[in-house]
């Protein structure tokens, strides 16, 4: 993989290496396109890496599953907020989206011809492969860097996306980044997609690795494009308990042990989810983060506990989950683990249609950052891999069919220094986590929106570190503001003091748009909230 000159000019600027960005630009490249990837660490840094239940997918081979019930059981996981034309369109392209990985050289567990299953939370039948028993997403990652390193991909390291540049007619030009001394260049480009993955350095405590700091979030809202649904952050219901203490990256505890029969119980030996849900610990995770949560606030305890020591060769079969307790001294096999919800996984993002288009020409997104209608209020299990892979490659096949066309080679200018409001981020976090986490009511989002404003300075961003909290500043208002103006609970959204569903929210996305230093935040219909 090499390092491009400054101005060097591509067709297509992919931000992100993660399953969605990678994808895109295996694809872009192989259509033709010149590509560049732009990521600010090392290439395996992001949040894919880091998945472990599997890509929840309809092969054809179980009996009784069918895309309509895979469809059927996101849209029930989603609160009335899953566009059921995007959804149907990313689910039934699942199979392709695997054999095609596959055939970059992810291996996953079972006989070729006959992949295994396992099943998660929300889902009606086994349908999620994965790798390693629980090294799903490392596998994919490994796959899709291996394919990069073939086909000779151009991957810029250690460069920040600081800005999508764009000219008098609102078109996307290029994207400007900035190296790990602050140091500025701009690739010029027609096209720049979005993959820059999740927000949880919005939260003290998250699943994500440190690089998900909101990025294509701010990026998107600067140039134009709209958020929608991006109140919704759904906080995984076992990430693992390590201490009072904790910040940063707290270890996943895959929700597919209690597929294979661990249970929840509280600290005094009760069921967590007994009469919550017919699923029990099994329920869509919005039920059972929520259902975690009252318990620890019941009992005054600082977690749960997660019981997998009923369940054969245990450890053997979840190695990641395993060495993760070892470190903490737990023995997976033969102890409780203790677990706690943690910020997971964003179901809103940066509105695009089902072919990653965003509102601003020339501009696309896919993965995480994106809201495309698949998660609605809350995400499917092990429906993330599945979207970023079909996404990223429906993106950049539609990047190269509006490229093959006329088009006006862009020539960006410098961009001018523009100062934004940033942060000091462990001000915001804790802000975020008080009045911004599970639970959250009006009192509490002002405060966290009070608090969030007086940590922050207005200045230049250059180094990553800035450029970073600059997105998270902006994200935490964009999150604080659309979360303040849906006066109900649904899926992950729990408003305590507005704790039912309201039937005016039925189908109604919000969005973000941010005009000049303002945000504005308004409605869709979640049915048709892509872009036309």
């Amino acid at each position: 993989m090499s390092r491009p000159d400054w101005g060097t000019a591509a067709d297509l600027v992919v931000v992100g290496s993660g399953v969605a960005g990678l994808t895109a630009a295996l694809t872009g490249q192989r259509a033709g396109l010149r590509v560049v990837v732009v990521t600010k660490d090392t290439p395996d840094a992001g949040s894919t890496r880091w998945a472990q239940g599997g890509i929840a997918v309809v092969l054809g081979d179980v009996p009784g599953d069918s895309v309509a019930t895979h469809l059927a059981d996101t849209v029930a996981a989603g609160g009335g907020l899953v566009d059921p034309l995007a959804a149907r369109t990313i689910l039934a392209a699942g199979p392709a989206a695997v054999a095609a990985l596959r055939g970059e050289g992810a291996v996953f567990d079972g006989h070729p011809d006959r992949l295994a299953r396992t099943r998660e939370g929300g889902h009606t039948a086994l349908r999620v492969v994965h790798a390693g028993g629980d090294a799903t997403g490392a596998e994919v990652e490994r796959a899709l860097l291996a394919a990069s390193r073939r086909e000779e991909l151009t991957v810029l390291a250690g460069h920040a996306a600081s800005s999508v540049l764009t000219g008098p007619d609102g078109a996307v030009e290029g994207l400007e980044v900035r190296d790990d001394e602050g140091r500025a260049g701009v690739l010029a480009a027609p096209a720049v997609l979005l993959a820059t993955g999740g927000v949880g350095g919005l939260y003290e405590t998250t699943t994500n690795p440190e690089v998900a700091t909101a990025d294509g979030w701010a990026l998107a809202l600067r140039a134009g494009a709209a958020l929608a649904d991006v109140e919704f952050v759904q906080f995984h219901p076992t990430a693992l308990y390590t201490g009072a203490a904790l910040r940063g990256r707290a270890p996943l505890v895959t929700e597919a042990l209690r597929g294979e029969g661990a249970v929840l119980r509280d600290t005094s030996g009760g069921s967590v989810t007994a009469g919550v849900h017919p699923l029990g610990d099994l329920a869509p995770r919005d039920v059972v983060a929520a259902a975690i949560t009252r318990r620890i606030g019941a009992l005054g305890a600082e977690h749960v506990w997660l019981d997998a020591t009923g369940i054969p060769d245990v450890a053997a079969r979840f190695p990641t989950v395993a060495a993760s307790c070892a470190a903490i001294g737990v023995d997976l096999a033969r102890d409780p683990v203790p677990v706690r919800p943690a910020a997971h996984y964003s179901c809103g993002g940066v509105v695009t249609d089902d072919r990653g288009r965003t509102g601003v020409p020339g501009l696309w997104a896919a993965g995480e950052v994106a809201r495309t209608g698949l998660h609605g209020a809350n995400r499917l299990a092990s429906n993330s891999l599945l979207e970023g892979l079909v996404m990223g490659r429906r993106a950049a096949e539609d990047v190269a069919a509006t490229l093959a066309g006329p088009r006006r080679l862009a020539d960006p200018a410098d961009p001018e220094p523009r100062p934004a409001h940033v942060a000091a981020r462990a001000l915001l976090q804790a802000a975020m986590t008080r009045g911004a986490a599970i639970g959250r009511d009006a009192a509490g989002l002002a405060a966290a929106s009070d608090a969030v404003e007086a940590a922050s300075t207005e200045r230049v961003a250059t180094t990553r570190a800035e450029v970073e909290d600059a997105a998270l500043t902006l994200a935490a208002h964009a999150l604080l503001a659309a979360a303040g103006s849906r006066t109900e609970s649904r899926g992950c959204h729990v408003r305590t003091d507005h704790p039912r569903t309201d039937d005016h929210w039925q189908r109604a996305s919000s969005t973000v748009v941010l005009s000049g230093d303002r945000l504005h935040v308004g409605t869709t219909d979640a049915r048709h909230g892509g872009v036309a």
